[in-house]
């Protein structure tokens, strides 16, 4: 295969979006419309990627400032054939362009691949079978199958109306025709715009083979175009993960009831319940057991650990064996060692907590280090934040903090310290002994003993 240019043809304003947002700024599956077709297009290993925009284009460009894109505005408008002519001064001579829609986001690279085989010394169509072909432009065949022209739906004759094969807009040929052919291009027609597909009848006048590659997967080579279109393609892109996810042996309670706006990476024998949403860059160890209605963002949860419902994780790293929720929120910078338990209503920022400690009821723990076998008890604080500067809260391991405890940063609880019900802490609590503060007292009692359970 020669050298490959890539164009990209992205300067709609979606005017049926009713938005202020670029149309291909929109969302498919937590990405922009348009990171689906570079992701597809940088897939194919291309000497160029060009991107063709217009409307919000500087919003376009911010979105995506940090990928290896040659940007061409297409101040006006005037149809697909002008856009490509945009492009044209970074075309390579001596490569083959693929021409890609910025608002397909399905577009699969697989069928790139077979186009761009076809395309070979021929112009080479991608084009579908639609039962409604309404609005599309029809594949005009001659007697012996070959592809002739391309007729715009609104300068269609009647016989021609009747065609059902549609063009998709996506196709590939060697650039020395395509800029020659880019070159006579007229805006003689009913939308008085100049048409790329009039290059079919210029290649057939030119002796040059034009091959339409059909394809079975309308959804690959649908664009958007309104907001029904958007939520449309939601459902169909969240419906082929799920497939994916079903086949690699991941339980999915009800496949229908799921949103994966990023990238999720499941072990053998995972669990999803209904209504979860995964986000970033998730990933679930082997066992894993997410419950319903729970929403995970750029997370790594270890094998075993049993997620309850409604819980919130959002760049979190939790070990092995954890316990999580219900009801529990993990913010950023929170990473759990094996065997820990997060419980209903705790909410956790930026803290490590430790093999075995337990904080199981409406406690907030932030900016923190908690040891082994640590227990919070319920509506324990950690004052992290003075009004202008946070602070940390060091828990040393076997530490034990009775319920309804404030420990105002910057502190450490001493190992094996017990911390009494209902203190206020400001200072450091030392190791082993019993700490508590009722009113305007802290004590520190030697030698106290915790009490032991009583066996049964």
């Amino acid at each position: 295969m020669s050298k490959l240019n890539i164009v990209i043809l992205a300067a709609g304003k979606g005017t049926r979006m009713y938005s202020d947002l670029p149309k291909v700024l929109h969302a498919v599956g937590g990405k922009p419309i348009l990171g689906h077709v570079l992701d597809c297009a940088k897939s194919l290993d291309p000497h160029k990627i060009i991107v063709v925009y217009g409307f919000g284009g500087d919003i376009v460009k911010q979105a995506f400032a940090h990928e290896n894109i040659i940007w061409v505005n297409q101040a006006e408008q005037h149809g697909t054939g002008h856009a490509v002519q945009q492009a044209v001064p970074h075309l390579d001579a001596d490569a083959d362009t693929l021409i890609l829609l910025g608002d397909v986001p399905l577009i699969e690279a697989q069928a790139c691949r077979n186009l761009l085989k076809q395309a070979q010394n021929r112009l080479a169509i991608l084009s579908f079978n639609k039962a409604d072909p309404t609005g599309y432009g029809r594949i005009v065949r001659n007697a012996m199958y070959g592809v002739t022209a391309i007729v715009e739906h609104k300068d269609a004759s009647e016989e021609q109306h009747k065609i059902t094969e549609v063009n998709t807009g996506i196709m590939a040929m060697p650039n020395a025709n395509l800029t020659q052919w880019l070159s006579r291009l007229d805006n003689h027609n009913a939308q008085g715009e100049y048409y790329l597909t009039d290059i079919v009848a210029m290649a057939v006048k030119d002796n040059i083979d034009v091959v339409a590659e059909i394809t079975s997967d309308e959804w690959s080579v649908t664009g958007i175009n309104s907001k029904t279109d958007l939520a449309q393609m939601e459902r169909v892109h969240q419906s082929r993960i799920a497939n994916k996810l079903l086949q690699q042996g991941v339980t999915l309670k009800d496949p229908a009831r799921l949103d994966v706006r990023g990238a999720l990476s499941c072990g053998r024998d995972v669990e999803i319940d209904v209504n979860c949403v995964f986000e970033g860059t998730v990933t679930l160890g082997s066992n894993v057991k997410i419950a319903a209605n729970c929403v995970i963002k750029n997370a790594d949860i270890a094998a075993g650990t049993h997620i309850a419902p409604f819980t919130h994780i959002d760049d979190t790293h939790i070990g092995e064996n954890a316990r999580i929720g219900p009801y529990a929120r993990l913010r950023p910078g929170t990473t759990l060692a094996a065997e820990t338990h997060i419980g209903n209503f705790v909410e956790l920022k930026n803290a490590q907590v430790d093999v075995g400690s337990k904080i199981n009821h409406l406690s907030y723990v932030g900016d923190s280090t908690v040891g082994k076998n640590v227990n919070i008890g319920a509506g324990t604080i950690t004052c992290n934040y003075d009004g202008a500067n946070k602070f940390r809260t060091v828990i040393e391991d076997d530490a034990f903090i009775g319920s309804d405890s404030q420990l105002v940063a910057p502190i450490t609880i001493g190992r094996g310290a017990t911390i009494a019900a209902g203190s206020t802490i400001t200072r450091d609590a030392p190791a082993e002994q019993l700490t508590f503060c009722r009113a305007k007292e802290q004590k520190s009692i030697a030698g106290w003993k915790r009490p032991q359970k009583i066996k049964k």
